[in-house]
């Protein structure tokens, strides 16, 4: 297995943008070159969402974020945001919804990224990592499963781990608190799936942290730029290998409790997408263990 892993693995994650992926669309219609993580920040919050088919729920999160987001404005004039909408070659009207947020609130406030092509929810995260200005990047998922309010509750997470090392420092949403009550809602077959994946996130990659899925992550620009250039899963563990990477790295990672309220049409395919998580799980660990995949900081073209 070790032999498999180690040469089947890519060398280098894809950081490769098409032609179409390097401009975004503003509110007036005119393309603009999309900015670069490596630039100095101009916002103190990026909200990156990756959308993948999400015309039905994106709407509910874009209303209730974009809703905090300008009240929180207003109570304070310095603070500053954007959201990026990564549509994640979606084949239905996900970029059309989303464009209707960036005429109604400017292309200042919301931008839409169309990758060419479905890179998975990884590679959707990083190219909106890749492309956000703000000096706080929070991950949020489409479905709204996680009150936008509780950014705070991370904020506060990422305040107390000051002074960070190297300005690095992440803060997870999490909802084992809220593990129990969702055991009873569960079969037994997806409780023992659940119960297996939590042992082989433990044993192989990343302890300390209970609910390394949760979608609701804000990292400080260094920690995104620093984890997201090295990672190389693009699929549904890429929290977990970009987790490893932060402990890897000795980032100070904090885990706070969310609200969370599960959403219908989700995305995940019970059997077949943990059995593909256990893999790349094993993978991660096998490939950096040999060598084959290496922690370093590379630039996206």
């Amino acid at each position: 297995i070790c032999v498999i892993a180690h040469v089947t693995a890519r060398k280098m994650p894809t950081l490769h943008r098409h032609e179409e992926e390097k401009f975004f669309v503003n509110d007036e219609g005119r393309k603009e070159p999309v900015p670069s993580i490596h630039d100095p920040p101009v916002k103190e919050l990026s909200v990156v969402v990756p959308s993948y088919n999400e015309e039905d729920r994106l709407p509910v999160m874009m209303d209730e974020a974009l809703d905090y987001l300008e009240k929180r404005q207003k109570r304070d004039a310095s603070f500053t945001y954007e959201v990026i909408v990564v549509n994640d070659g979606s084949k239905d009207q996900t970029e059309k919804v989303a464009m209707k947020y960036c005429k109604k609130y400017g292309s200042d406030k919301v931008r839409v990224l169309s990758l060419v092509k479905n890179r998975g929810k990884g590679g959707a995260v990083r190219m909106g990592v890749f492309s956000s200005r703000g000096r706080k990047i929070l991950m949020a998922d489409a479905d709204g499963a996680t009150k936008f309010a509780d950014i705070e509750k991370v904020e506060e997470g990422l305040k107390n781990l000051q002074p960070w090392p190297n300005q690095m420092a992440i803060s997870c949403g999490s909802r084992a608190h809220l593990e129990k009550d969702s055991i009873a809602k569960r079969s037994y077959f997806r409780t023992l799936l659940m119960y297996g994946f939590h042992f082989l996130v433990w044993f192989l990659c990343v302890r300390g942290i209970r609910d390394t899925q949760c979608g609701f992550k804000l990292l400080t620009r260094e920690a995104a730029l620093r984890t997201f250039s090295t990672l190389h899963i693009e699929r549904w563990a890429f929290d977990v290998e970009l987790l490893y990477i932060a402990q890897c790295l000795r980032i100070p990672i904090a885990e706070v409790a969310v609200n969370w309220t599960e959403i219908e049409g989700s995305k995940l395919v019970p059997f077949w997408s943990w059995l593909q998580m256990g893999r790349d799980l094993l993978f991660i660990r096998l490939r950096y263990m040999t060598g084959a995949w290496q922690i370093e900081t590379r630039k996206c073209n």
